[in-house]
């Protein structure tokens, strides 16, 4: 089942303290992003995030799932009602992942 563009609109409002937040399409599913960093999905309408030291000192014992088959295990965030700890979530993983890769630009023919 694919996420609606609705859920991933509130998902990104509710995370909107973190930074800039935006949302990429992928079949049928959406990547999300802060500051330009790619750190969670929004799968079957469920939001999960990256697993990194810092959310797991924020978050012990969170409940974990998988976005699709033969994807890396996230956390499943199953609360998406506090904002702020939301943005300490994001901020916290983000601060762990690597800068984005610069775009290569495309060859002229």
């Amino acid at each position: 089942m694919a996420s609606s563009q609705e859920f991933a609109e509130y998902v990104c409002d509710q995370l909107a303290e973190a930074g800039f937040i935006h949302v990429r399409k992928m079949f049928g599913e959406y990547g999300v992003y802060c500051e330009g960093k790619y750190f969670g999905l929004i799968c079957d309408n469920r939001f999960l995030v990256k697993i990194t030291e810092g959310g797991e000192k924020l978050m012990p014992g969170c409940p974990r799932g998988l976005p699709y088959e033969g994807a890396k295990e996230a956390f499943l965030i199953e609360d998406l009602e506090d904002r702020k700890f939301l943005a300490e979530l994001v901020r916290a993983t983000c601060a762990e992942l690597p800068a984005p890769k610069p775009k290569k630009k495309k060859a002229r023919s």
